[in-house]
């Protein structure tokens, strides 16, 4: 899976699982996830989306690096691999 098909299925993740309004199409790869609409409630649902849909398994705490949806993407590209 590429680094962009990786990126727009997180986008749609992220669209489903955020109380916010927000264009998804147009959220960079550069936007920190913490400005998109997720508290800590949801952001443990995220992941857990995120394990089903890319058949994953991880611990949430190897994402406290990750600030942004472009380092989150090289996170899943890099298990895939």
């Amino acid at each position: 899976m590429t680094y962009e098909e990786i990126l727009e299925k997180l986008r749609g993740l992220m669209k489903a699982a955020s109380q916010e309004a927000i264009d998804w199409d147009t959220i960079a790869d550069t936007a920190a996830i913490e400005t998109l609409g997720f508290d800590s409630l949801t952001i443990l649902d995220l992941i857990y989306d995120i394990q089903q849909a890319f058949d994953l398994e991880f611990d949430a705490e190897e994402l406290i690096d990750v600030r942004t949806v472009g380092e989150l993407a090289t996170f899943l590209q890099e298990r895939l691999a």
